[in-house]
């Protein structure tokens, strides 16, 4: 019996913000940063500067391959502007929609991605002393 290996198809949203990733790069003297190890073998990392409770900038960096990298470069498009409380309300689903789509077996990227910016929070509350989530 013959084994095939499936072709992984990316929409063409997925393919540009991997070829030209915006945002990836590890800041310098952040606020705060996020940074988790998935179980796939992918470390993402996200690095705020704030303004207030604002987020002024965002920045991200990975070791994973092209989805990883899209959901990163889309993500940190996403943030400046958006109060801590309403960016961490962004999940996988929203970086799937925004990037049109990602195959079933990379959906992973988009979770740890969100992840990482839930982890960044949380680490901004605790550094804060403000650990009372807000919303939902």
């Amino acid at each position: 019996m013959e084994q095939q290996e499936q072709a992984v198809s990316y929409s063409i949203k997925v393919i540009q913000e991997a070829a030209h990733p915006k945002n990836m790069a590890r800041m310098v003297a952040p606020d705060v940063c996020g940074i988790i190890h998935g179980c796939c073998g992918d470390t993402m990392e996200i690095y705020l500067r704030l303004t207030g409770d604002r987020i002024k900038e965002a920045t991200f960096m990975t070791d994973g391959q092209e989805p990883a990298i899209a959901c990163g470069s889309i993500l940190t498009t996403m943030l400046p502007g958006l109060l801590l409380e309403e960016a961490e309300k962004i999940t996988a689903e929203d970086l799937i929609a925004a990037l049109d789509g990602l195959p079933q077996a990379k959906v992973h990227c988009a979770k740890l991605m969100a992840n990482t910016l839930q982890e960044a929070v949380a680490n901004w509350r605790s550094k804060t002393g403000n650990l009372e989530k807000t919303g939902d």
